[in-house]
């Protein structure tokens, strides 16, 4: 409880930190093509450290660590000091090659045609700058999970908010003391320098800031060459298949960035391209990532002593536990998103550079990922049960069937709708996928665990939040229309809406989890 509690406070400043960050990136850039320049360079080292080794170190290795703890005379000191090296090692060489071949991974996001030559090249530009950042999240992952194998899980929550302070300074300079560029190629060389060694930088004082936590823990870092016959070939055997699942994943967000940009090239001002979808998708995710990754950081050893264990029933009421509180969350959000999504947009993205007209894309885009968080939450959190079984190749099964659906229905939008409903079609598109990979993740876990998911009262607790949720959403929107239509002249009308529907909501929501005892409402401080 005590670890949840600290978890989701520090997750909640870092993303309250990180929407203000969006909401002047933003002011500084707008919605259209470019600020998808500079989105698609700052995507290409997350991407790339994911493929490299970020996936295993995420689900993997936390796994391995506790066991070498667990096992090991030395308490897993010698284990751990191998793994960092290599992490490091295999970053460092993958950070190099990364800097030389950028114009070839741009080349994978966005066609260098004459038209959009400019926008290619400032991408390209941008991305040399950003792609140290490889080197950097995994120093700063690495170091996260040694003290996540410690049970020390605050900082790895908290230290992102320095990054935002920092991005927050540099974007404040850049809307306060820049002229803000309208075209591609009206940027100068200051403004791209700032922004590309601003954001890098940022990112280096997290990674680093984990350093004296780790060595408070008890970690001692010293480089280890000596990787033969010490357990590492199980960890990297282990990591392959995380690496496939990075990898399908990977696919598919490449197909679908390559189509939202060229949305943004067919209407370069209207935000109805990549940069409208990634704005779109960071606020849909907000809930899952206060929420449901606080649960499954604190959860995910735990599941993994249990399983070692083989107290399947512990797993199980865990796993069926953070399902049932993360969901006393994610439904209403899921909801609000739905019924609030044009408010939402209109209220964080309609300053500086970016307008009311471009903000509408970005707000009928929240609304098509809308429901789609709810599977999303659920599928994340049924993924950390395989990982805890040291199960990676069953995940990337799952990946390879939700990208290729992802893909096939993003493919329809793109060939079939118009530039400005493509992208928020492809919205839609995300949000079914993942309902589809739910049901697959579902049915094979509920084998892995002896034919039992705590299906009946998972079932019942998520059609109480449903209900809840659809009537108070229908009533809390019928108000803030009510309030819209009568507030349409003034300048203040999309919050004076939100705040009223979105308050009308939450009350109700509340209400009606009462009346229908929602229990789980009551424990979403923490897991007990």
């Amino acid at each position: 409880m005590r670890s949840s509690l600290l978890m989701a406070a520090g997750t909640v400043v870092s993303r309250a930190t990180g929407l203000i960050r969006q909401v002047l990136q933003t002011a500084a850039l707008g919605t259209g093509l470019l600020a998808t320049t500079y989105n698609q360079a700052n995507t290409v080292p997350t991407s790339l450290y994911f493929l490299f080794i970020g996936g295993a170190l995420n689900s993997v290795l936390v796994p391995q660590l506790v066991r070498a703890r667990t096992e090991q005379p030395d308490g897993g000191q010698a284990f751990e000091q191998r793994l960092v090296t290599l992490v490091l090692c295999v970053l460092g060489l993958g950070t190099v090659l990364a800097v030389w071949a950028a114009p070839q991974i741009v080349s994978l996001y966005q066609s260098d045609t004459p038209d959009n030559h400019a926008a290619f090249e400032l991408t390209v530009t941008f991305a040399r700058f950003l792609l140290p950042q490889i080197f950097l999240y995994g120093l700063f992952s690495i170091f996260g999970q040694v003290l996540n194998a410690r049970n020390r899980f605050g900082a790895m929550m908290w230290t992102p908010v320095l990054n935002n302070l920092v991005l927050i300074t540099m974007f404040g300079t850049y809307v306060g003391l820049m002229a803000i560029p309208a075209r591609v190629q009206d940027i100068t060389q200051t403004q791209v320098t700032l922004l590309g060694t601003g954001t890098t930088l940022a990112l280096a004082i997290q990674a680093l800031a984990l350093i004296p936590f780790a060595r408070a823990a008890g970690f001692r870092f010293r480089l280890r060459f000596d990787w033969r016959g010490t357990g590492l070939r199980k960890s990297i055997s282990a990591a392959r298949w995380t690496l496939l699942f990075v990898l399908a994943n990977l696919i598919a967000s490449t197909v679908i960035t390559r189509y939202a940009s060229a949305a943004d090239q067919a209407l370069p001002k209207d935000g109805v391209g990549f940069t409208a979808y990634s704005n779109a998708q960071t606020i849909w995710m907000l809930p899952q990532a206060v929420i449901t990754v606080s649960l499954v950081t604190a959860l995910l050893p735990r599941m993994s002593r249990a399983v070692a264990e083989q107290r399947l029933d512990d797993m199980r009421s865990d796993l069926s536990r953070a399902l049932r509180i993360s969901g006393a969350v994610i439904v209403p959000a899921a909801f609000f998103f739905l019924a609030f999504g044009p408010q939402v947009a209109q209220l964080l993205f309609t300053h500086g550079a970016a307008g009311p007209d471009s903000a509408r894309p970005l707000g009928h885009m929240l609304q098509a990922f809308g429901i789609g968080l709810i599977p999303f939450s659920a599928q994340y959190l049924l993924l950390r049960g395989f990982y805890a079984f040291e199960d990676t190749r069953t995940p990337f099964w799952i990946a390879v069937w939700i990208g290729a659906i992802n893909i096939a229905l993003a493919t329809g939008c793109h060939l079939l709708l118009s530039p400005r409903w493509a992208v928020t079609g492809m919205a839609g598109a995300y949000a079914a996928s993942y309902a589809a990979g739910l049901f697959i993740s579902a049915l094979v876990l509920r084998r892995r665990l002896e034919g039992r998911l705590d299906g009946k009262r998972l079932c019942r607790t998520y059609s109480k939040l449903t209900t809840a949720a659809v009537s108070a959403g229908t009533f809390g929107w019928l108000i803030a229309r009510a309030c819209s239509m009568s507030l349409a002249s003034a300048t203040w009308a999309p919050v004076a809406s939100l705040a009223a529907g979105g308050l009308t909501m939450a009350l109700l929501f509340v209400f009606l989890a009462r009346v229908l005892k929602i229990s789980e409402l009551r424990r979403l401080p923490g897991l007990g």
